[in-house]
């Protein structure tokens, strides 16, 4: 059994007023989108949100495949690896693949090579040629990550990957995953211009 988690809490301050994570995606609200590239890849989805946001993501969730969970955010505002670890507190399986809800472009056949390459570990993260660590686009161990994300959080870290290098982990190069997905997979949309030029894609 196989675990997505979408993390959608953050409050995307450079989007406007809008909720980044319910905004419309050529017609498809973008939370959606994201669960729609998971659901042949996942069994279950669970979804990191503030307590103010579960009435529209539910909305924009509405008939899929797979019956959310939500993992509520007790403190808001507390960064995305607080969204990380709640997100994967919500999880029951023994792995899963978190993505942000801003990725509309994500690739599913990434999410099961990274299935695949966790196996005995504790994450599988891609890493891409100019040093950046996808962590938003990653499989993790949810118990352990989980906890290293606590730890982190209460050394007063605030970047995702210090949770990471607590954990035995695996690097997946661009070498390894270009032949499953492209580099857009990690293109995330922080702002309304973003979204608009996104959307010609679909």
């Amino acid at each position: 059994m196989r675990s997505g988690v979408i993390i959608a809490g953050g409050r995307s301050t450079r989007f406007g007023d809008r909720d980044k994570a319910v905004a419309d995606l050529a017609g498809v609200p973008m939370i959606r989108r994201v669960a729609n590239r998971l659901v042949d890849v996942v069994d279950d989805l669970v979804v990191n949100c503030r307590e103010d946001q579960i009435e529209a993501i539910q909305a924009a969730l509405d008939d899929y495949p797979l019956e959310p969970d939500f993992a509520i955010d007790p403190e808001p505002d507390l960064g995305p690896m607080a969204g990380i670890r709640n997100g994967l507190g919500g999880v029951t399986t023994e792995y899963a693949f978190v993505v942000a809800c801003d990725m509309p472009f994500v690739s599913p056949d990434l999410a099961a090579y990274l299935f695949d390459r966790v196996e005995g570990h504790d994450a599988a993260v891609p890493l891409t040629d100019d040093g950046w660590y996808q962590t938003t686009q990653a499989v993790y161990r949810a118990t352990a990550m989980a906890d290293a994300c606590d730890r982190a959080l209460e050394e007063g870290d605030s970047r995702i990957i210090d949770a990471i290098l607590q954990l035995d982990y695996v690097e997946v190069t661009e070498d390894d995953f270009t032949e499953f997905a492209s580099l857009r997979t990690f293109e995330n949309i922080n702002t309304a211009e973003e979204l608009d030029a996104a959307a010609s894609s679909f």
